[in-house]
């Protein structure tokens, strides 16, 4: 019976068996029906995504192309990283991230994207050692709390090996000292600290019921003290949520907080309470939060604790890693204060890795590498890279020139007669004038060093400390060679350097040459050589020096009294024009009030043929009648002159003031400028004209615009004689004259060139200028200039001005980028100057329509209809018409030249078609009523 059942059951078995193995055939062709329909999805699916993989390879490609062309394109290693890291493509990843990485200083976010995806491959690998020295560098570039925190966490991982535990707590006294200061973010790294050591109290503490050793009492009271000694450092220190940390300690510690303790804690508070204001400001702010950052470090250096100082420039540059001027007022700081070397050269290498382009920072590095006694080849590295990060300006070549030449001076012993150190310096000093010559001219069309100042600085060297005059002097003729002969000081420096280490006869000659070839002051020159010939010379040398003297003030005499004649010819020529133009505009211009007047008169035809008005005064506008009133009252005839007198009067004052300003041979507006805002009682502005313009090039005519009365109008004309002069004219456009502003502008004739735009300035956005508004009255363009000077090459700096030449406290300054600029907003904006805040922005000036054009602000025509009086104006006498023939004042402004009778509507059919109507008509419409 067992047997059968066991059968049985067996039988069952297979039989379920076969049901399953029936219901996994069918399943599976199931399975590959469904994988048959859904082939051609699966293919179109992977078609997709294998064009994608080519577009993006192809983009890497050209990225990767990009960056061996021009390797410091930031933005284009970003792109690279971001795409290869899409991809899945590590080992390239890994690459691309290196590179980049020895060029720039990476973003927390780059550190830790890429620390994380080197942890994954570690573990795989079993090399913890790479991560340990990627951690390393990545906390080099910038103190952030959120990387301390990771490798304190990785470390924690390592714990196991022989003397893991020690690495850990060594990381996170390092990452406490880093950044344990940071008030927002320090308190993480703290409690992580704290953890990790309750972890290991956990190991240390015997199991209940067992007695510990004494060793092990020692091992556990060890670990209490360091739990209890970071509870009371933490709450030495500032943070965010103390409260929560010192109810923590009161709940762990088995016998209370201690008195000193808690002492401590609320002397904390206190001082939070004065951080917590700008902390808010902070957290309210939007990035870069500058002022808000610069307010912070100014009161933690009042307070003049280093470590709270240091934190605080760390978490701002942390997110203004750009800003040249932090980073200068840091290793500044650092350089001054705190003076420790490891920290001083890391921050400045930190410093010139962020800012490359900024010399001061290349400066301040050479010089903290000195002062710290690095080798020389470490200071030679560092100055070779300066010569290679780009600088703005062809000065800041000079600058870092001297910067290394003082440093390789300072190396010299010239106690002996000749070292290898001697031999590098005159070979610095070649390579350098070599440098300027070739790579910054190339560059900048100019060699930052027109004075010469290296070769000035290497010819005292060899004067004073090599005693070789010889090379001094060769020095000094290539010096003068290169356009600087025509100036005495230049002449004057030679003589001192001769006078110091030179002899007598050296003295002379440069002197003697200095007369024949001074240009500016040669009236200084003779003087000196004339007191020295007074001192040192003999009667011959005197005679010499005398004869040479005057006969070179004398040939200079002549010439300026050429110049002088010169000018005085073209002036009294041009006088002569002027009153040739005035008197023929005066006679157009009385001529033209004949023509008119005789028109007026034929046109009264409803006078009689014998009444005239000899006095014609109903002919004349009031104003000019007043005009003519007050000129005529104290003249020859006084108040009540003939008009005849009159008459004679204005056309001689006509006369006077035309101009051959209508005659097309003598004007060229392609030659000339014109001159506006001017003040009206500028005395003999024709003079001061000339004198102003004659520095842009020779003039041919200036034209001042006169009146009738002969008054100056306040503007002209400058006519040059070539083309070429013009634009030095227009650059003296708001130059002062007499407290006023001059306007200069392009001499255009607005009728042949109607879209010709007068103002010069940009009305759209300009990225590379700002605008300032808020600023002193009292605030000049120097000081203006040396403001903003800190912040970037400037190409132009303008003050907004009335019409006067009052300030209005606005201004437009012109950086030679747009980086500059961006710069400038955030460190300028809400500035104080003089007890002024200032506002700054990006240029946007509102857009200038003309009127009359789509868009315009001003109306083209009056919004409410006025009264058409005609040519003569409104009289004191009008004729009384009836209302029936009133015309609406809505159509007065379609009254043109007397035609008003054909469009009189409200009257009657018969006075439409009517003729004007006589004195006769008007008697017989009363006799009729």
């Amino acid at each position: 019976m067992a047997a059968s059942g066991n059968a049985e059951q067996t039988q069952l078995q297979d039989m379920e068996d076969e049901d399953a193995g029936m219901e996994e055939r069918e399943m599976e062709s199931e399975e590959e029906e469904e994988d048959g329909m859904g082939s051609e999805n699966t293919d179109d699916e992977e078609d997709d995504s294998s064009e994608d993989e080519k577009e993006n390879e192809a983009e890497i490609q050209r990225l990767e192309e990009q960056l061996s062309i021009n390797a410091f394109d930031y933005n284009c290693h970003v792109d690279l990283i971001k795409l290869l890291k899409q991809e899945g493509e590590l080992h390239r990843l890994r690459k691309a991230r290196q590179k980049m990485s020895e060029l720039f200083p990476l973003t927390e976010e780059i550190w830790l994207d890429w620390l994380k995806d080197e942890i994954r491959l570690t573990e795989e690998e079993g090399n913890r050692e790479k991560v340990y020295e990627l951690f390393e560098r990545a906390v080099k570039d910038y103190i952030c709390p959120d990387i301390w925190l990771e490798y304190a966490q990785y470390s924690i991982g390592g714990m196991g090996s022989p003397g893991g535990i020690d690495k850990v707590r060594s990381i996170f006294e390092r990452a406490v000292t880093a950044v344990g200061l940071h008030m927002t973010k320090g308190q993480t790294v703290w409690e992580a600290y704290r953890e990790f050591e309750n972890a290991i109290l956990s190991t240390v503490q015997p199991p209940p019921g067992r007695i510990p050793s004494r060793e092990e009492q020692e091992l556990l009271k060890t670990q209490l003290e360091r739990i209890h000694t970071l509870f009371r450092r933490q709450l030495a220190i500032p943070l965010v949520d103390m409260e929560a940390t010192y109810a923590e300690y009161e709940e762990w510690s088995e016998h209370g907080v201690p008195e000193t303790v808690m002492h401590q804690y609320k002397k904390v508070l206190q001082q939070m309470e004065k951080l917590k204001p700008f902390e808010d400001s902070l957290l309210a702010a939007e990035p870069p939060k500058l002022a808000e950052y610069q307010a912070y470090i100014d009161f933690e250096m009042k307070e003049g604790d280093p470590a709270r100082i240091q934190i605080t420039f760390e978490r701002a540059l942390a997110e203004n890693c750009l800003v040249p001027d932090m980073w200068a007022k840091y290793t500044t700081y650092l350089d001054r204060q705190l003076k420790m070397k490891d920290l001083v050269l890391s921050t400045h290498e930190r410093g010139v890795r962020n800012c490359p382009w900024t010399m001061s920072l290349w400066k301040g590095y050479v010089l903290a590498l000195e002062r710290h006694g690095a080798d020389h080849h470490t200071v030679s590295d560092v100055f070779e890279k300066a010569l290679n990060a780009g600088f703005i300006q062809a000065t800041d070549y000079v600058e870092i020139w001297q910067a290394f030449l003082d440093y390789l001076r300072r190396r010299v012993d010239f106690s002996k007669e000749s070292s290898k150190e001697l031999e590098e310096l005159r070979a610095a000093f070649s390579r350098s004038l070599d440098y300027m010559k070739q790579d910054v001219e190339e560059r900048f069309g100019e060699s930052g060093d027109p004075s010469c100042i290296i070769m000035q600085i290497w010819a005292r060297i060899e004067a004073l400390h090599c005693k070789n005059m010889q090379k001094a002097r060769e020095l000094w003729d290539n010096i003068m060679t290169r356009g600087n002969a025509k100036f005495a000081n230049m002449w004057l420096e030679y003589y001192n350097l001769e006078r110091s280490y030179g002899d007598t006869v050296h003295c002379r000659k440069a002197l003697h040459r200095a007369v024949q070839c001074t240009s500016d002051y040669p009236e200084h020159v003779c003087d000196v050589l004339i007191t020295f010939e007074r001192v040192e010379g003999s009667l011959e040398d005197w005679d010499v020096a005398v004869q040479k003297t005057e006969t070179r003030l004398n040939k200079i005499n002549e010439q300026r009294a050429k110049v002088a004649e010169k000018e005085a010819n073209l002036a009294r020529q041009e006088e002569d024009r002027a009153d040739q133009r005035r008197k023929a505009k005066s006679d157009k211009k009385a001529q033209k009030k004949v023509q008119k007047g005789s028109r007026a008169g034929e046109k009264r035809k409803a006078e009689p043929d014998g009444y005239h008005n000899d006095w014609n005064e109903e002919t004349i506008p009031k104003r000019q009648r007043g005009e003519e009133d007050m000129e005529t009252e104290t003249g020859l005839f006084g108040r009540n002159a003939p008009p005849a007198a009159k008459h004679t009067q204005q056309s001689s004052l006509a006369t006077a003031q035309k101009k051959d300003n209508d005659k097309p041979e003598l004007r060229n507006d392609t030659n000339s400028v014109f001159i506006s805002n001017l003040a009206y009682t500028l005395e003999d502005p024709e003079a001061k004209l000339r004198m102003l313009f004659e520095t842009c090039g020779p003039i041919k005519q200036i034209r001042p615009v006169y009146s009738n009365k002969g008054s100056f109008k306040g503007y002209g004309y400058v006519q040059f004689e070539s083309p070429v002069s013009v634009p030095e004219g227009l650059k003296l456009d708001r130059r002062e004259i007499e407290g006023r502003p001059m306007f200069v502008s392009p001499c255009v004739d607005k009728n042949r060139n109607p879209d010709f735009k007068v103002f010069k300035y940009n009305t759209s956005v300009e990225k590379q200028k700002i605008f300032i508004s808020g600023l002193p009255f009292s605030c000049t363009k120097e000081q203006l200039e040396e403001i903003c000077r800190s912040h970037g090459a400037l190409k132009d700096v303008r003050l907004v001005t009335y019409r006067s030449g009052k300030p209005k406290g606005l201004a437009y300054v012109e950086f030679a980028n747009e980086a500059h600029a961006s710069q400038a907003v955030l460190k300028m904006n809400n500035m104080e100057i003089d007890g002024n805040k200032i506002s700054v922005a990006i240029s946007n000036p509102p857009s200038r329509n003309a009127p009359g054009k789509p868009g315009s602000s001003r109306p083209t025509s009056d919004p409410v209809p006025r009264q058409v009086y005609g040519s003569r104006g409104r009289g004191r006498t009008q004729l009384l018409l009836p209302r029936s023939l009133h015309r609406q004042s809505g159509l007065a402004g379609k009254v043109e030249n007397g035609t008003a009778a054909k469009q009189v509507i409200g009257a009657s059919e018969h006075a439409a078609d009517s003729k004007p109507l006589s004195n006769s008509d008007f008697a017989r419409m009363l006799v009729s009523k």
